[in-house]
């Protein structure tokens, strides 16, 4: 698309920031009350997190799959398919009422996610302007954001009212209605011919910069998201804060981050900052956020859940679009799919380093070891606009 997108296209997009929502709704709406429904948590740890596994697993092998079948059938089917199978999983667990099949739901619900939510990322990119990448991703970013948010909240009011089964009938219907509203208003974008692709290909395309260094960004910040969700309320329950107090933390946190993603994102648009320099600036941001944990008590946990915050909002929305605007429209789904695949290994692996360094050392280790690990990615990262800026090397290659 050229040309900047009329009132009409930009209410069409709003499907597909649903669709966002949704995917980080059932994530997080869901595992946040697992435990509520375990007859005994403290003897089921090892269910609980194959329980949590499952989403995030099937996400890991399934996105890719799913961003190359968007390219070769169009990603409105598979972005409908995918609601519609979310529903269907999402439903199996309301009809049966069992606990016993809670894992075929989140695998169902995984696998369908791991559908919709690279195709949403496809269509947002073409259906607008390179221009308007950075305000799409943006408005994409701070839905999904919401929904990490709104999800633990709602989803425990919801188990509270009435069980799990009554968070998993909402989700159904919230699958159903965006699908619904999708296939009304999202355009039938045509698949585009393309030349076709060897594995050498691929790997030669998947290992080129201009796929690296914003997929590496993207892993990086959404691993201090999953590290800053999962061991800030550690922290300062070591520092005496009750549970209200670390949950509004992590609250800060992902709210920080929805709303510094549509600012970002504009002002890539309006060129007053570049992509690749807001997304070394927001790894350092971040880093800057991991070591702020190591602060021992509630100063710490407070500053550490705004930075984190600040600096994964900012990177967000510009890697999105960097990886769009140097991605041929005939292969957005798979880069968002592989993209995707970069982001469910950052949210796996930050927390394991975290942990097993705590496990051997301390928690405070474990914080300044992500911390300095992000570090050195955002100096790499700032070094090459640097270098180009002095001379030392072209952008073509960069």
């Amino acid at each position: 698309m050229t040309g900047a997108a009329s009132p009409a296209a930009r209410w069409r997009m709003w499907p597909l920031y649903a669709a966002g929502f949704t995917t980080a709704f059932g994530a997080h709406a869901v595992a946040a009350n697992l435990a509520f429904d375990l007859e005994d948590p403290a003897g089921s740890l090892l269910y609980l997190g194959l329980l949590l596994a499952l989403y995030d697993g099937a996400e890991v092998v399934l996105k890719p799959v799913f961003g190359t079948l968007a390219d070769r059938i169009g990603a409105r089917p598979v972005l409908l398919g995918g609601l519609l199978g979310f529903a269907a999983a999402s439903a199996l667990f309301v009809v049966v009422g069992d606990s016993d099949w809670l894992w075929s739901a989140r695998l169902g619900q995984g696998a369908a996610a791991s559908a919709f939510s690279p195709a949403a990322s496809a269509l947002v990119a073409r259906m607008t302007p390179k221009a308007g990448h950075g305000t799409a991703f943006g408005t994409y970013g701070f839905y999904k954001s919401l929904g990490y948010t709104l999800g633990p909240l709602l989803g425990g009011v919801l188990v509270w009212l009435s069980g799990l089964t009554l968070l998993f009938a909402v989700m159904t219907a919230l699958a159903l209605t965006i699908a619904a509203w999708a296939a009304r208003v999202v355009p039938a974008l045509p698949p585009l011919p393309r030349d076709r692709q060897t594995v050498l290909d691929l790997a030669r395309r998947l290992t080129d910069r201009t796929f690296l260094r914003p997929t590496l960004a993207l892993a990086f910040a959404t691993s201090a998201l999953s590290v800053g969700v999962g061991f800030l309320p550690v922290s300062g329950a070591a520092a005496g804060m009750g549970s209200e107090a670390t949950g509004a933390a992590v609250s800060v946190l992902a709210a920080c981050a929805a709303l510094v993603q549509p600012r970002a994102g504009r002002a890539l648009d309006a060129g007053r900052i570049s992509a690749g320099t807001g997304t070394a600036l927001g790894l350092l941001i971040t880093a800057t956020g991991l070591g702020c944990a190591m602060i021992p008590g509630l100063l710490g946990v407070l500053l550490s859940a705004v930075v984190i915050g600040t600096g994964t909002g900012l990177i967000t929305p510009l890697a999105f679009a960097a990886l769009a605007g140097s991605t041929p429209d005939e292969r957005m789904g798979q880069t968002m799919g592989a993209a995707e695949l970069g982001r469910e290994l950052g949210d796996a692996g930050g927390p394991l380093l975290v942990g097993g360094v705590a496990a051997v050392a301390t928690l405070t280790a474990g914080f300044g070891a992500i911390a300095a690990l992000t570090l050195v990615v955002g100096a790499g990262t700032a070094a090459a606009p640097l270098r180009r800026h002095l001379g030392f090397v072209s952008p073509k290659d960069e």
